[in-house]
């Protein structure tokens, strides 16, 4: 199945899927990351699917747009008043240096060209602005469960073993980004927390939600996330 029918067969339940404790505290980690180097200023998302983290990106940045392939997604964030266009993240539909910041949040993961897609966030950042490139991590415990566990099911038809999905290195990683992009720090998501379910376990999930939080930006332990951030400066 091709990207953009998975995440049309995706979207009816997407939102549905991210209510509970896990994803807020992923969407929380990754949505305080870009207000770090967005606040005022202009920003993109990558694969922004119903606008969940675009809306709140839109709290902070001077403006926020939002790029997708899935008709499906941008139906609801259309729904919500967010700027979105369709388009693919190896040919982003943006002029070269529209933004301050592109953030890509569990896409760049399902990109087959991962160097054209980073070439692409690349070009459309100005000198001195920053891309936040989500990668999934090979060297991580979410890698390890994956390997392990059953295929999960997103509708009545299709699981998540449908797309193509890659998972990284931090070496990998590094190789991947054009020569304009600086690699200059990282943050580390799901580091500790086994399985979503374990967040909703009463005590050890705010346990866990704590320490993901303290943990996220420290070295060493940000190399072992689930969900591994490379913050790269425009040059």
């Amino acid at each position: 199945m091709d990207n953009r029918s998975y995440y049309d067969e995706f979207a009816a339940g997407y939102e549905s899927e991210r209510s509970g404790a896990y994803h807020r505290m992923l969407d929380d980690l990754e949505v305080e990351l870009v207000a770090r180097y967005g606040t005022g200023r202009d920003v993109l998302e990558v694969g922004c699917g119903t606008g969940l983290l675009l809306g709140r990106i839109g709290a902070f940045a001077a403006t926020a747009v939002g790029v997708d392939l899935s008709p499906g997604m941008l139906a609801k964030a259309r729904a919500r008043g967010l700027e979105v266009r369709e388009g693919n993240a190896t040919a982003l539909p943006f002029a070269d240096q529209s933004f301050d910041v592109v953030c890509a949040f569990k896409v760049l993961a399902h990109v087959q060209d991962i160097e054209r897609a980073l070439a692409e966030c690349a070009r459309v950042v100005r000198p001195g602005g920053w891309v936040l490139a989500e990668f999934y991590n090979k060297h991580s415990l979410r890698w390890l469960v994956k390997r392990l566990k059953p295929a999960t099911a997103i509708s009545q038809r299709v699981d998540d073993e449908a797309v193509y999905t890659r998972y990284d290195t931090p070496q990998e990683i590094a190789a991947y980004l054009p020569p304009s992009l600086q690699w200059v720090t990282s943050r580390g998501v799901r580091i500790f927390t086994p399985a979503a379910s374990a967040m909703r376990l009463p005590l050890v999930g705010g346990w866990l939600r704590e320490v993901e939080g303290r943990c996220a930006d420290l070295p060493i332990a940000r190399e072992l996330a689930g969900f591994y951030i490379a913050c790269c400066q425009r040059v």
